[in-house]
């Protein structure tokens, strides 16, 4: 059963084009194992209208084009330390969008989106490098200066918040943590660690809120009056 969770968005979105919308933007958020269920036609109609589904890395780009055709939604998504080689070769020749580009902001409904996929080199063995999770965060500066809410999505959590302080390579990123303290996002979506090695699928880090979607997860952004946040369950 996929896992479903509500936030109280401190602003408005909208649809791009009748602006604001008395709604929640409702976001298929995935990541490293693909959930079976949504092969399934009669479970995608069960889960209704999606405004965006969002990829955090680890997964084949096959499955990330079926979701984004079954549900008619935009796709955003990071590439994760195992998306490379055969079967990434010609992927957007395959009616797959480019990934997110590193260090980039993309607009989703009026919601800023930044994106941090695996850093350092796209060929060859995935290897853990700081200093490349360093210069992607540094960019920021360049590229955001909006004051809108803000999600940040990525393959690895920052340290210490989300991630598996007893595994090296599946330790987080202190560049990333750096970056949640400065920037300060509502909402931070990754995956890479298990959730099996968390007290539980959600963590904060000062303000910001951090989730493993790890298989999917349904989310709600409601800005409308009196909306509540409920847990990811």
């Amino acid at each position: 059963m996929i896992r479903r969770l509500q936030l109280a968005w401190p602003s408005g979105v909208h649809d791009g084009k009748a602006g604001a919308i008395d709604r929640p933007l409702r976001i298929l958020a995935v990541s490293d194992q693909t959930d079976e269920g949504l092969n399934l036609e009669v479970n995608r109609a069960a889960l209704g209208r999606i405004d965006a589904v969002i990829g955090a890395g680890d997964l084949e780009p096959e499955y990330l084009a079926l979701l984004a055709d079954a549900f008619r939604a935009p796709l955003l998504y990071v590439l994760g330390n195992h998306d490379r080689g055969q079967g990434w070769q010609g992927a957007s020749e395959r009616h797959l969008p480019e990934p997110m580009a590193d260090a980039r902001v993309e607009r989703l409904n009026g919601v800023d989106v930044f994106a941090l996929s695996w850093p350092g080199k796209r060929t060859g063995r995935p290897e853990r490098d700081e200093w490349a999770a360093w210069r992607q965060v540094l960019r920021f500066g360049l590229h955001h200066s909006s004051t809108r809410p803000l999600i940040v999505v990525s393959h690895v959590p920052p340290e210490g918040a989300g991630d598996d302080p007893t595994d090296p390579y599946h330790r987080g990123f202190s560049a990333y943590r750096w970056l949640a303290r400065r920037a300060k996002p509502e909402l931070w979506l990754h995956g890479h660690t298990t959730v099996a090695t968390q007290a539980g699928p959600m963590v904060s880090l000062g303000t910001t809120r951090l989730l493993n979607v790890t298989g999917a997860v349904l989310i709600e952004l409601d800005s409308r009056p009196g909306a509540s946040s409920t847990a990811a369950a």
